[in-house]
């Protein structure tokens, strides 16, 4: 089955982690805005009931998915958290068509002796482990279609490297490598990429740069120049790629 097939007429349901703030709250909001169904998770409960609520007032009248959309209270990091969050998606909404690793976390930056290790865990439990979890839960039900899109969110430093935030680029270097060894392992029919969505300003840009991150575009323009650019930020890791609009 070739993996263009997963496209398909009609909205189409989407998981994104992370969606509290961001390119997650973007992403989520010009995806509803486009019709299909979000389903969504991040740590902070306030923040996903604003994001409900500003789902709920975007979502096109004549759409019949306005009400359908299914955010909850998730820790990537945690197998168990994950775990649930497979079973009560699978229990309400079936198999996601497109899967969004989107959450993650930076370091304060520090050379890395001075990183304290409890800070660098963190920043490995989920962009690394996180992702993996997600993996881990979700791609067993994709794999019984033999269809899906599963998108890793990484970065220039996966690419690259800077002083510093050396956690960080170590975690995404190895997202870079994780999703190149799954594209090997899935049949045709399913295709798993790492996105560099660019330089972004988002809370974690701020802190990087502080001021300096006010120069560079926001989540919202990102989504719209990524739509013209995406062929120099993604690397595409499955032979056969589907249009993920």
């Amino acid at each position: 089955m070739a993996a263009v097939s997963v496209v398909k007429a009609g909205p189409r349901k989407i998981l994104i982690t992370g969606v509290s703030r961001g390119l997650g709250r973007a992403l989520a909001l010009e995806m509803a805005k486009r019709g299909h169904i979000i389903i969504g998770c991040a740590r902070t409960q306030d923040k996903l009931n604003s994001l409900q609520a500003e789902l709920s007032s975007s979502d096109n009248s004549s759409s019949s998915s306005s009400f359908e959309h299914l955010l909850m209270k998730v820790d990537v990091k945690s197998d168990n958290s994950v775990e649930e969050l497979a079973r009560i998606v699978m229990e309400r909404k079936g198999v996601p068509d497109i899967i969004v690793n989107n959450a993650g976390t930076i370091n304060k930056n520090n050379k890395i002796w001075e990183v304290p290790e409890e800070e660098f865990d963190t920043v490995v439990d989920t962009n690394i482990k996180g992702t993996a979890n997600m993996l881990r839960h979700f791609l067993p039900l994709m794999l019984e279609r033999k269809q899906g899109i599963i998108v890793n969110l990484s970065s220039g430093w996966g690419r690259s490297a800077a002083a510093q935030v050396a956690p960080y680029c170590a975690s995404k270097w190895a997202v870079e490598g994780l999703t190149k060894s799954v594209a090997k392992e899935l049949p045709d029919g399913m295709a798993i990429v790492a996105l560099s969505p660019g330089v972004v300003n988002t809370d974690m840009l701020v802190s990087c740069f502080g001021s300096s991150a006010s120069l560079y575009q926001t989540p919202e323009a990102c989504l719209i120049s990524g739509e013209t650019n995406s062929g120099e930020r993604r690397h595409k890791t499955k032979r056969k790629e589907p249009n993920l609009r």
